[in-house]
C-alpha cells in the first residue's frame, strides 16, 4: 500500500509500505495492506512505519488525522 506523510511544514514520507502502527484518541491502531476505508484523529504519540523492505521507521507525532482508501494512507500530522 501507498503512504504519505504530510506536516503543515513538509512531506516527511511518500511510498510503499506494509503496516503503520498510529496513536487513535482513543488508542493504538495498525493499519495492514487492504484495510477498510478508514478516518479517524489521531492523538500524541508514536508512529512506526514498515516499508517495503521490512525496515521499520519511528515518527513521534503530536495529533492529526489519517485517512485510508484503496490501498492509500495519507496521514496529516500537525507536528513530526
Amino acid at each position: 500500500m501507498n503512504l504519505e506523510i504530510v506536516t503543515p511544514d513538509s512531506k516527511v514520507f511518500e511510498g510503499e509500505i506494509t503496516s503503520i502502527a498510529l496513536p487513535g484518541i482513543d488508542g493504538s491502531f495498525q493499519i495492514l495492506d487492504n484495510h477498510a476505508p478508514i478516518v479517524s484523529a489521531l492523538g500524541t504519540g508514536k508512529m512506526t512505519v514498515v516499508d517495503a523492505e521490512n525496515q521499520s521507521k519511528e515518527y513521534s507525532i503530536s495529533g492529526g488525522v489519517v485517512e485510508m482508501n484503496n490501498n492509500k494512507v495519507i496521514v496529516l500530522a500537525e507536528s513530526i
